[in-house]
């Protein structure tokens, strides 16, 4: 496979102060090879550096969202070196977490299976919307391996809970989207021809907030999974006065005042 079409498995676009990546490989339901993936870390990277979009949104093109691992392409890559895309050093995390570790919201939208590392994918994401053709499946046990970006072992039981999540995991078994749903994996179930309108609203909606609060509070949240409190509140009253000083809470205030939209920067 050439790098020309390599890029154009993978789409970035932006709507409004939504960026948006798409998987564009539905022949393979949007299965990943090594070029790919070094892509998707890529443009992820890209859209939570844009500086024109608040929140990003991950799908795939309509029926798919990402099955996972192209093993034909697997295949070609010698053993000891599968899936070792870094060292798990903070520095080089984003090659294992490219959407946990962007600081923007993200949104996924799933229309189709996210199995392997297309369900780690779904879990990487802060909110999750799904269609009925959504399916999720954690496999790696099948086929000898461990969730391969450390997501499904760490995210998923703080998703869902410890024993949902290991029932998952130890089984592999397949869930639909209704099943999703009652897990709390997913907030939404829609028709397919209307996820990504639902997906774009919700996205618009959370944009409309300060971009400056957006990151802090993703930042709190996550840090605070694994925190004492005394460490969070540390964080927290630090991230409370750098939102008094910032310029959008300024203009939050004055846009209430004087009954108007905000028109927040950032800052």
């Amino acid at each position: 496979m050439t790098e020309a079409a390599v890029r154009e498995l993978i789409h970035y676009h932006r709507d409004g102060k939504v960026g948006v990546v798409t998987i564009d490989r539905p022949e393979k339901r949007n299965a990943m090879t090594y070029a790919m993936l070094g892509q998707f870390i890529e443009t992820v990277g890209r859209a939570d550096d844009d500086p024109d979009t608040v929140v990003i949104v991950v799908t795939g093109v309509p029926g798919a969202f990402c099955a996972g691992t192209d093993l034909a392409d697997l295949a070609t890559i010698p053993g000891e070196t599968r899936g070792l895309r870094g060292s798990a050093n903070e520095e080089e995390r984003h090659k294992w977490w490219p959407i946990a570790q962007a600081k923007k919201p993200t949104i996924c939208a799933i229309d189709g299976p996210a199995v392997g590392m297309g369900a780690e994918f779904t879990s990487q994401c802060d909110i999750r919307l799904a269609s009925p053709k959504a399916r999720f499946a954690w496999n790696f046990v099948h086929r000898g391996l461990v969730p391969d970006t450390g997501a499904g072992t760490w995210l998923l039981p703080r998703i869902i809970g410890v024993q949902p999540a290991l029932r998952l995991l130890y089984t592999g078994a397949m869930i639909d989207a209704d099943e999703a749903l009652r897990l709390g994996y997913v907030t939404e179930v829609v028709l397919s021809d209307h996820l990504m309108r639902k997906t774009l609203e919700l996205a618009h909606t959370i944009a409309a907030g300060s971009p400056h609060s957006l990151g802090l509070i993703k930042s709190l949240v996550h840090q605070g999974l694994t925190a004492p409190v005394g460490e969070h509140m540390a964080r927290h009253t630090a991230a409370m006065a750098a939102c008094f000083k910032s310029d959008d809470h300024r203009e939050g205030v004055a846009s209430f005042l004087e009954k108007r939209p905000a028109n927040f920067t950032g800052r």
